[in-house]
């Protein structure tokens, strides 16, 4: 029996990508091959391994002001993206609710851009943790966050790479809105502030998923012509799983603890 080529394989993969794939963002930086995610995804994992092994040893850094100008640029960033994606879907491209194709003309680029820089704003949330161990605020670093973290950033090369636009939206607006509400969460506690909201920022963020896993499932069950079922499955699939992991997180941070009997 012959064997194939692994580099004939590849280049069918290749081929593939570019056949089927989004031309707009074929060459767009990151975009040319999954594998540019997945290597900073396996460097960022290090940096936080390694980090962590550091600063076992040593005192936390004193990073309050980078973590609150951080933590307001990432503010900004998302808000401005998630009225970009708002503007360009609801006067540009006339998008609804639901079963939104993707617009592959020149009309469609502004979405297709702003959501690149969605996807590009996932590499620059590895911040998040790195501050985090800088900190010494390994408690943080939980598997939910790492499994979010580097997720994250591989599901949104395949929207960007195959469907930069269309249901996807949506998606991409929704978490920004939440990301500015929740790194305003972090500002303020970084800046000394006592926040009561916490709790309720968990709930918004497992109502976000809730909604997201409807409205996916909505397009695969009814078969929305005009956006791939497959990116459809995967986006439910994801939000079920970021679902499960919140509400084993809230469950685990707020529910009520027995109070001990009187002897």
């Amino acid at each position: 029996m012959e064997v194939g080529n692994p580099g004939d394989a590849l280049d069918g993969v290749y081929a593939y990508l570019y056949a089927e794939g989004d031309r707009r963002t074929a060459e767009w930086w990151l975009m040319s091959s999954p594998v540019w995610g997945y290597l900073l995804c396996a460097i960022y994992l290090f940096i936080i391994w390694g980090g962590k092994k550091v600063m076992m040893t040593r005192e936390p850094f004193n990073i309050k002001y980078l973590v609150i100008v951080y933590n307001a640029t990432m503010v900004a960033l998302n808000g401005y993206m998630a009225i970009v994606i708002a503007y360009n879907a609801f006067f540009v491209l006339g998008y609804g609710f639901r079963c939104n194709g993707v617009d592959y003309s020149d009309r469609g680029y502004g979405m297709a851009a702003v959501l690149w820089w969605f996807y590009f704003s996932k590499f620059i949330e590895f911040l998040d943790t790195i501050f985090f161990v800088a900190r010494k605020k390994f408690h943080l670093v939980t598997f939910l966050h790492l499994y979010h973290h580097t997720t994250m950033p591989l599901l949104w090369w395949l929207a960007i790479r195959f469907t930069a636009g269309g249901e996807c939206y949506l998606s991409a607006m929704i978490n920004s809105c939440v990301h500015v509400i929740m790194y305003s969460y972090y500002g303020l506690r970084a800046a000394g502030y006592s926040v009561w909201w916490k709790k309720y920022l968990t709930q918004l963020q497992m109502a976000q998923f809730v909604f997201l896993m409807i409205h996916g499932a909505y397009g695969a069950i009814f078969d929305c012509k005009v956006f791939p079922n497959w990116m459809a499955y995967a986006l439910v699939a994801y939000m079920i799983s970021m679902l499960t992991l919140f509400l084993n997180f809230y469950l685990h941070s707020y529910k009520a603890k027995p109070k001990s009997k009187e002897t």
